[in-house]
């Protein structure tokens, strides 16, 4: 029997087809899940329509800015109508403005600090609240971090911040939600070649470093944060919340 037969799910974050939502979708999908799909901005609408459209041509997809709470509030309206209820929720959305992603940290500015935070911590939140009245039968939300949030990348600046905010509001969700047996939990991803990695000063040399120092000595690929983007929302994670999984080749544990 299918892992996820019978889930329901919505994808947040999904911009291309290298994008880690989409690999995790895929996986949720080949696993039995329905999904819903949202898609920020109309440059980004028609590679979720052309991917959504992979998963059957009455794949639900829907427009959300996260900063938004009318167009998040319009996106759970919506899928109460369609699906009824709710099992799955992935939250892989992050920004900050470019030049905030250069330079040092110190040099971060008011709105920059704001602008990250908002797209990326304080959306989970949100999302985590228009969700849970719809997670009657439990359910599991899952985040995408990085190790930014714990130790020092350079170029990273605000961003690693706003990772520790999500990392931190992670565990307060899963405090507050778990009475209704709804699990939060994030995955903390090894440097992936997406859309939004490579907005990140010296991307490139990152890789570089990650296969010559992780003990496996290599970078993961996409369809290895599926498989544990699936195992995160499978019943084999049923006593897992709070946590921070990385996926990472071991890099996190390594001191020099």
């Amino acid at each position: 029997m299918s892992l996820l037969a019978g889930k329901l799910g919505i994808v947040f974050g999904v911009a291309n087809k290298r994008s880690i939502a989409w690999a995790i979708a895929q996986a949720w999908h080949k696993a039995g899940a329905r999904l819903a799909f949202t898609y920020q901005g109309e440059r980004i609408r028609e590679n979720v329509e052309e991917l959504a459209a992979t998963f059957g041509a009455d794949t639900l997809i829907l427009p959300c800015d996260v900063t938004k709470d009318d167009q998040i509030d319009l996106v759970f309206k919506t899928v109460a109508e369609k699906f009824g209820k709710l099992h799955l929720l992935l939250h892989s959305v992050a920004f900050a403005p470019k030049d905030a992603l250069e330079g040092e940290f110190v040099n971060t500015s008011r709105e920059a600090f704001r602008i990250a935070h908002d797209v990326s911590a304080y959306s989970l939140v949100a999302l985590a609240r228009g969700a849970a009245p719809l997670m009657t039968e439990g359910g599991s939300i899952i985040g995408m971090s990085y190790y930014g949030a714990e130790k020092v990348v350079p170029h990273y600046n605000v961003m690693g911040v706003a990772k520790a905010s999500l990392e931190a509001s992670t565990r307060y969700l899963a405090y507050d939600l778990g009475q209704q047996k709804i699990r939060v939990n994030c995955i903390s991803a090894g440097p992936v070649n997406t859309l939004a990695a490579r907005g990140i000063s010296g991307f490139s040399e990152m890789l570089k470093v990650y296969e010559a120092r992780s003990p496996l000595k290599r970078n993961l690929v996409p369809e290895e944060l599926g498989a544990t983007g699936l195992f995160l929302a499978s019943d084999g994670a049923a006593a897992i919340t709070g946590q921070v999984i990385y996926v990472d080749c071991g890099y996190q544990i390594m001191g020099m």
